[in-house]
């Protein structure tokens, strides 16, 4: 496994991320534990979960089942970089709660509190938020962040799904507070959405933030979804089928699934490996379901696409360019 640092940090991380949302309503804890065995074994040490995972009254399961993870001993927490994120509605009475969300100070607090009992930790090294909150300013936000720092609580902070403006206000404000602000954000980013080429990507970057890609096979799009079709094997569902209802869509994805075949090459494998070329990107999150597909993603970490390869890549799915240039002269 190759490593990076996070963004401007010293943090090393793995190039693929554990992602873990499976971990509860799709794998069952025992699966699920296993699988975290076989990345920690592959190298993989950058897992990523959510307090709201498991989702609707089992919100807070997925981390939950970490926790039971960690609680089995060894060295399995001190080999972990521990990320998890904050914004979700977390009450508990079925219904949304006043104060049991977004990112006020009272919220951040309840809700990290909450993570590290579930969790079974002391510390959570990566804390991000999941979306941008536009009711609460980010004096609030970085004076709850900088207590739960010098508690020891938490150690880095991120963002997830911030355009690139939020991006610089949020380190904007930071810097001028002397905060350490955003070291990470966390983007929907694959060959089929590229639109964060445009200003998050560049932001993250001149900021010093790392990028970590969400759905990197784009709902299962680019995981081969023709080729099983016709096979006729399980169908994708969500994103994918509903994606191909779009003939122009369609026609790239089946170029894709050709010109891999061409070159022998398995499509999700690819579109990870074309991830980790990515200017800017510290490894995309991966979320296995079982064991064989955490093995695939582990060989897309060691593939090297020629330049060729990706030359027609970007003929499939070209990106939209920088901005301004992508919309205007």
């Amino acid at each position: 496994m190759k490593y990076t640092q996070l963004g401007r940090t010293g943090l090393k991380v793995s190039r693929l991320v554990l992602g873990t949302m499976n971990f509860g309503p799709q794998t069952d804890e025992a699966d699920s534990h296993a699988i975290m065995d076989a990345a920690v074994d592959a190298g993989i040490n950058f897992f990523d979960t959510a307090n709201v995972y498991g989702w609707g009254e089992n919100k807070g399961r997925t981390e939950s089942i970490i926790g039971s993870w960690f609680a089995r001993g060894g060295d399995r927490r001190d080999k972990v970089v521990l990320a998890t994120k904050v914004y979700g509605n977390m009450g508990t009475d079925g219904e949304p709660w006043p104060n049991h969300d977004k990112l006020s100070a009272l919220n951040i607090r309840r809700a990290v509190d909450a993570s590290l009992k579930r969790l079974g930790t002391d510390h959570i090294d990566l804390y991000q938020f999941h979306h941008i909150d536009r009711a609460t300013p980010f004096e609030e936000i970085w004076q709850a962040v900088d207590v739960l720092v010098r508690q020891g609580k938490i150690l880095y902070v991120g963002s997830s799904n911030f355009p690139g403006y939020k991006i610089a206000q949020a380190n904007e404000t930071a810097a001028r507070l002397g905060s350490y602000g955003l070291v990470s954000e966390q983007c929907l980013y694959n060959l089929v959405e590229r639109r964060a080429e445009m200003e998050v990507i560049p932001a993250a970057r001149d900021y010093g933030l790392g990028v970590i890609p969400w759905s990197p096979l784009h709902g299962g799009l680019l995981g081969g979804v023709l080729r099983k079709q016709a096979e006729g094997g399980r169908r994708s569902g969500g994103r994918a089928v509903d994606s191909l209802a779009d003939p122009e869509l369609r026609g790239k994805v089946q170029a894709y699934e050709d010109l891999l075949d061409k070159h022998g090459l398995e499509p999700g494998e690819t579109a990870l490996a074309w991830l980790l070329t990515r200017p800017g990107v510290t490894g995309p999150i991966v979320g296995p379901r079982t064991a064989g597909q955490l093995a695939s993603a582990l060989r897309a970490a060691e593939l090297e696409l020629s330049e060729e390869l990706l030359t027609e890549l970007d003929a499939i799915f070209p990106g939209p360019g920088p901005s301004p240039e992508a919309f205007a002269w």
